[in-house]
């Protein structure tokens, strides 16, 4: 009885559906909890059907506080997106700083579908056409904001930045008195200011962003949620 010899097989092996949804989150800072703060809150907003990956830049400082920290991060993002893609299971790309540094360098090199913390949070806060201003910790990233808002377009409706007291880094240490400092920004920018919707300015803010939603009456945009929406919006186009 002979055997007849079957030739291996030349298709591709499909990736598994889940894996073809998957949102690669890159964090330009190198701290790894600021990466799995941001990433859960990612999966709360995106939910089941677009899995997300948190990815943390091999080198750097552990907040981007300056504008020098925000164009070193570039490269590193770049390099880190280069890395998460390789493997053909990305499907989309979350720049997860306020700063969006690196954010259209990696959507010419990947050609998938990206989105940064600032672009998204300002373009969300400015598309009723109500004023709208940023509550922030970084006072040295205040001009490169501002930049930002006017690249966007959307210098006709912003109202301004407000600024918290104390150090960034001191302040992401102690929550309970980011969060009282940050709601004091906000309210500055609604009562003095005029802002009838604030956004919340950085990335490792997540967690107080969110908490602010509830605590304010103005409305408030938490970054890292409103660039989920964006993804989400053109993952379905």
């Amino acid at each position: 009885m002979t055997s007849t010899a079957t030739a291996p097989s030349t298709a591709t092996t499909a990736l598994p559906r889940a894996a073809a949804r998957t949102v690669v989150l890159i964090n330009p800072n190198t701290s790894a909890a600021t990466t799995a703060m941001m990433t859960a809150i990612a999966r709360r907003t995106l939910g089941p059907a677009h899995p997300v990956r948190g990815v943390t830049v091999a080198r750097g400082p552990l907040m981007l506080t300056d504008p020098a920290a925000l164009r070193a991060a570039a490269p590193e993002v770049l390099a880190a997106g280069a890395a998460a893609t390789a493997g053909g299971d990305c499907a989309a790309l979350l720049v997860a700083a306020f700063g969006d540094p690196g954010l259209e360098s990696l959507r010419a090199a990947t050609g998938l579908p990206a989105a940064g913390l600032g672009e998204a949070a300002l373009l969300e806060a400015a598309a009723d056409g109500v004023p709208f201003g940023i509550a922030t910790t970084t006072p040295l990233l205040a001009d490169a904001l501002t930049a930002r808002v006017a690249e966007l377009g959307l210098s006709d409706r912003y109202t301004g930045l407000r600024l918290t007291a104390g150090a960034p880094e001191r302040l992401s240490a102690d929550p309970a008195v980011l969060l009282d400092r940050l709601e004091r920004a906000v309210r500055a920018c609604a009562e003095r200011d005029g802002a009838r919707t604030v956004v919340i300015g950085g990335g490792p803010l997540g967690e107080a962003a969110e908490e602010l939603r509830a605590r304010c009456a103005v409305r408030i945009v938490a970054p890292i949620p409103a660039a989920c929406r964006a993804l989400a919006r053109l993952l379905t186009e």
